[in-house]
């Protein structure tokens, strides 16, 4: 049977996976059952301090003051398809320390303050620049250009990003570089938003109770505060999107914050939609022991150290994590190609949330094994298997807005 021990090997074999119980759903977090939408609303405040204890840390508090400055705007961008703006977010303290990140905007061109589009929300690996060709977008991100490969190439990663086909269906796109807010890195805590709430002598080693996730999913929040002031954008029909360790993040972010009706989850593994029990692909002990060919370990809190030998005494896992989205709407996808993340295992935890979406009277996935590829299943809960390696895609995004256009429409 597979044990994890170091030097680490990552098992690839269903035969190979010890077996494992996942917590039940609907009981609290003090043991009693959950039968209702209200038992599970009262437990929900105890099952979210859970999973900042165990994984995640503490929220971050806001910023003594916000300011937003539209640094660039072009209203013939993507060939007159959109309206493109980058706006510049300030943090600032009382005390004079203060942090800046730029938020790259396309919005439908037809878009108006009577008619607002709805928006996804999310980070992007390098900088904003890479979404898209245009020579005009800032290059963001450069913090990180410390610690890691860094691609200052315009349009790197367009494939990711649909552009046009967003616009077509009325779908603004808000992205930040994810370095703005947490260089990926082990030493990028000080280079951090965290300097505006800790002291200096909390980064050594490292900050207790706080994960580099947390931090991003805080930004994705902070985003949605400065979508919430632009006429254009219907703040109250926010989606909120994350690719690899950014889909870990989108899925914090969505149960931390209930503004977000929409949570798309591509391709994030263990720490994110698979289940931490489940030996296969990524896991805990590899990303806090092994650090992942040098990362991983940082983007969970300090305690997550010890207890990821031996995540079946953990108290939480992740469906319970997909189940703190409820009723709101959750899309996960995986590829097939993806192994290291689970596939099976990211079905597993979404099927296995369903009991809390039950209790809302949502549409739930009743199978247990997960469908064949490129057949997208469900609506309130849906579930997406790509062909192909760990990306993130334009078939990704059709069946994203697919369930955006559900949600909205419930």
């Amino acid at each position: 049977m597979y044990v994890q021990t170091l030097p680490w090997v990552a098992n690839y074999d269903e035969n190979e996976v010890p077996p494992f119980v996942l917590p039940d759903v609907l009981k609290s977090v003090d043991g009693t059952p959950i039968k209702d939408t209200a038992a599970w609303e009262a437990n929900r405040p105890a099952l979210l301090e859970q999973f900042r204890k165990v994984m995640y840390g503490a929220r971050l508090p806001l910023a003594d003051k916000t300011e937003y400055t539209l640094l660039h705007e072009k209203k013939e961008a993507l060939d007159g398809a959109a309206v493109m703006r980058q706006i510049e977010l300030k943090f600032s303290m009382n005390n004079g320390r203060s942090h800046k990140a730029v938020m790259l905007l396309f919005i439908p061109a037809g878009a108006t303050a009577e008619k607002p589009a709805a928006v996804f929300t999310g980070l992007t690996f390098n900088g904003n620049h890479v979404v898209n060709d245009d020579p005009d977008i800032i290059v963001t991100g450069t913090a990180g250009e410390e610690f890691r490969s860094f691609d200052r190439t315009p349009g790197a990663q367009t494939r990711r990003f649909p552009l046009k086909e967003m616009m077509a269906r009325n779908y603004a796109l808000a992205i930040c570089s994810y370095h703005d807010f947490f260089p990926d890195a082990a030493a990028g805590w000080k280079k951090s938003i965290l300097p505006l709430f800790i002291s200096d002598e909390e980064f050594e080693p490292r900050p207790r109770n706080i994960s580099a996730i947390s931090v991003w999913a805080w930004g994705l929040s902070r985003m949605l505060d400065c979508l919430e002031t632009i006429p254009e954008i219907d703040s109250t029909k926010a989606a909120v999107i994350g690719h690899s360790r950014l889909g870990k993040t989108a899925l914090w972010a969505g149960a931390e914050d209930t503004r977000f009706k929409l949570v798309c989850v591509n391709d994030s593994g263990c720490g994110g939609a698979a289940p931490n029990r489940r030996l296969y692909g990524e896991t805990l002990f590899c990303m806090c022991r092994q650090a992942c060919d040098g990362f991983g370990h940082y983007w969970f809190t300090d305690t997550m150290f010890k207890d990821c030998e031996h995540p079946e005494d953990l108290p939480i896992d992740q469906h319970q994590l997909i189940a703190l989205i409820a009723p709101r709407a959750v899309a996960v996808h995986s590829a097939t190609e993806d192994q290291w993340a689970d596939p099976r295992g990211e079905y597993m935890s979404l099927q296995n949330a369903s009991p809390v979406y039950a209790l809302y009277g949502k549409e739930i996935l009743t199978a247990t094994e997960p469908p064949a590829p490129d057949t997208p299943v469900g609506t309130d809960m849906s579930y997406f298997l790509r062909e192909g390696k760990h990306d993130l895609l334009p078939s990704d995004w059709e069946c994203y807005m697919n369930a955006f256009d559900h949600a909205l429409k419930g």
